[in-house]
């Protein structure tokens, strides 16, 4: 019987959901024919893991030190299988700067951005000036390495950039400036090794100003809408730019591209997700289900995806 360990919880900001998603995974394998365990994986627990042996990773860990590459790099020099992306993808798809660099070395429609240190401060109001009249109001600050919209800061007025830099470096020693593009968010999921398959597209409405940590992990304060509500065209665009930003990126296994399409129809790639949540409110398990798959077979999918790697 093939042993798979879900590797859950870890020491990172996103540690409650990274829990939430690994008990979900446990949940619909247990009664399947793996023999199924999960691991709390802390900076402490690599000698359970070498031990436990398995024969396959279920990686539920979101967020730093577990979806950049860390543990991936970790699991090749131990010889195990793990689902989802490789190291070089992994590390890329959770740097937003990195993201956006190979976007637009790729032609990968996004929006205008810039890149900011702490350096960016020490002329704060000439910067600041330069900025606003670069990308305009609003903008958005992002911090460069933190998921499920940490460290994210819709800014309306000039006054508020300079605080929502500061906190955004609280996360990372780089941010990101992005130009505000007024619209609807539509996220496709994708599964798949070389392969890979564009599940239906759901469209994200929420409750709070954006799709925030709050919204996407508090029931009632966001909505999943299949099949999102945009033409056929917009769909099939959205479609095609989904696998062209998988292949470039390297993704394997499965992942999430979030775009923003504007008022005008044109879509806008915000960034990947190599380790998309697995809970009950997630994405990719909604999208699966419009497919006619359920959490079940689509956890025991993305292991034999794991397994082909």
């Amino acid at each position: 019987m093939t042993k798979v360990l879900i590797l859950m919880g870890g020491e990172s900001q996103e540690r409650e959901v990274s829990l939430r998603s690994g008990q979900a995974v446990y949940n619909a394998l247990k009664d399947s024919s793996y023999e199924v365990m999960t691991l709390d994986f802390k900076s402490d627990a690599i000698n359970q893991l070498i031990e436990i042996d398995p024969d396959v990773v279920f990686i539920a860990l979101h967020g730093k030190n577990g979806e950049d590459g860390t543990v991936q790099g970790l699991l090749e020099l131990l010889g195990k299988p793990y689902t989802g992306s490789g190291v070089s993808a992994s590390a890329i798809c959770m740097n937003k700067i990195l993201s956006k660099k190979l976007f637009t070395f790729e032609n990968i429609p996004t929006a205008e951005y810039q890149i900011i240190d702490k350096h960016f401060l020490d002329q704060a109001e000439a910067n600041i000036d330069s900025l606003a009249e670069r990308l305009g109001l609003p903008m958005v600050i992002k911090a460069a390495t933190q998921g499920s919209s940490i460290g994210t800061f819709i800014v309306r007025r000039r006054e508020m950039i300079e605080k929502a830099i500061r906190e955004a470096l609280t996360f990372d020693s780089e941010v990101l400036a992005e130009k505000f593009i007024d619209g609807v968010e539509i996220t496709a999921s994708v599964i798949g090794n070389e392969e890979a398959v564009v599940l239906p597209l759901i469209e994200i409405t929420s409750v709070n100003e954006f799709y925030d940590y709050e919204s996407k992990y508090t029931p009632g304060m966001c909505s999943h809408i299949i099949p999102a509500r945009i033409d056929q065209k917009t769909r099939r665009e959205i479609e095609t730019i989904t696998k062209r930003t998988y292949e470039a990126f390297g993704c394997r296994g499965f992942s999430r591209v979030d775009f923003i399409v504007d008022k005008a129809g044109n879509p806008y790639v915000l960034e990947v997700n190599t380790i998309p949540g697995m809970t009950e409110m997630s994405l990719v398990p909604d999208a699966a289900r419009a497919a006619g798959m359920n959490f079940t077979q689509l956890a025991e999918y993305i292991i034999r995806l794991a397994l082909e790697k």
